[in-house]
């Protein structure tokens, strides 16, 4: 790097962001560590140290207790530099979480919410879960380089829902433009399934997979995709969105397990989990109702699948965790289906994928700063307030 041509301006630039890169994720490293990562001799090495360490953007590591001599300086990336904030912007509830730089929850918040909420009280239920994020986490917002938020519905590039059918009025409120009234423009909204695909991708059980389908398993389904190690958006953010066609039946798929005979009674948000632990316990009508949902889900899941090939299918949602009882039926009503069956795995990251998948999301964000701005340490604020 050290040999590439442009100015010298840039080409500190370019020193300087290539040991972030080496930094982040990894162990506190030496010098000549660092030096062996990036290509870059010493002396470049102790300048870039030395103006990053200014700037806030990384610090000295002490010596372990005990370490005889004089050990070699260590140092690592400061995570701690500036924060991200994600959103789970469900049926039911609102999620938020502050993360550092490399992902780690430092503190979260949440409120409840129901289907019939008005958008007003909704959005000011979202309000709340990030005051209670940002009271216990002790962050101001000024330190909070970007904002992410999952939610129900079709995402336009612009941040607006501009379809959903499980919440009456909350198509066409402009998310994004509400979260900027607090926290400017670096704020992000996506459909909170492909979210829940980002975050399995990079944390969960697809952890590093290129190709990926997620399926949301659950009384309101969804899918998303990652293409290429990317999670795919589309031309108007609506890839995914097979659901919505009236002919692969997912809107209506939850009728089976709602209407299954013997559980008609109970309260509808209860009655799949009721359905689910009788057809564990082997229940002809409760098993012939998880095959129904099967077989519907199957549909729409075939369609992704053919379309992009994946190497592995992620099962999530609220309906993931009876695994157990849909996993298996789910394979055999694909296998006809496909020509070449991909793994199925269950997700492990529970109701928390999408605030993760939200935070995920805003980093990368932070990174594209860095890696794309004219002078890219100062496109983010630094402990040391520069910008």
């Amino acid at each position: 790097m050290e040999s590439a041509g442009g100015d010298l301006q840039r080409l500190r630039q370019l020193n300087s962001l290539a040991s972030l890169h080496a930094l982040r994720g990894s162990p506190p490293l030496t010098l000549a560590e660092l030096a062996r990562r990036t290509g870059l001799s010493r002396a470049s090495i102790n300048e870039v140290i030395a103006d990053l360490m200014g700037r806030g953007w990384v610090t000295e590591v002490p010596p372990a207790p005990g370490v005889m001599g004089r050990p070699a300086r260590r140092y690592r990336f400061r995570s701690d530099a500036g924060y991200v904030l994600g959103l789970d912007i469900g049926v039911h509830k609102v999620l938020a979480a502050i993360t550092d730089l490399n992902g780690e929850v430092i503190a979260s918040g949440r409120t409840a919410v129901g289907a019939e909420t008005p958008r007003q009280e909704r959005l000011a239920a979202v309000d709340r879960a990030i005051a209670a994020c940002l009271a216990m986490s002790n962050v101001p917002v000024a330190d909070i380089w970007a904002v992410a938020a999952g939610t129900v519905g079709v995402v336009d590039r612009q941040g607006r829902v501009t379809t959903v059918y499980s919440i009456p009025d909350w198509a066409g409120v402009d998310l994004a433009g509400h979260l900027r009234k607090t926290f400017g423009q670096l704020v992000l909204v996506a459909n909170d399934s492909k979210l829940a695909a980002l975050a399995e991708q990079r944390r969960g059980e697809a952890r590093d997979v290129r190709d990926l389908v997620y399926l949301h398993a659950g009384r309101r389904p969804g899918a998303a995709l990652i293409v290429d190690g990317k999670l795919h958006l589309g031309f108007s953010g609506a890839s995914g969105e097979v659901g919505l066609l009236e002919a692969v039946r997912w809107l209506h798929m939850a009728e089976h397990l709602e209407r299954c005979p013997g559980f008609t009674g109970h309260p509808p948000d209860q009655i799949a989990g009721l359905v689910f632990e009788a057809a564990r316990a082997g229940d002809p009508a409760a098993l012939d109702a998880v095959g129904r949902y099967v077989a519907d889900l199957a549909v729409g899941a075939a369609a992704l699948i053919l379309s992009l090939d994946p190497e592995l299918v992620v099962l999530g949602g609220g309906f993931s965790r009876s695994g157990d009882v849909l996993l298996q039926p789910l394979r055999q009503a694909l296998e006809p289906l496909c020509l070449r069956m991909p793994e199925i795995r269950l997700s492990t990251l529970g109701e928390d994928s999408v605030v993760l998948g939200a935070a995920c999301l805003a980093i990368d964000h932070v990174n594209r700063l860095l890696l794309s701005a004219d002078d890219p340490l100062l496109a983010l604020s630094s402990p040391e307030g520069v910008r």
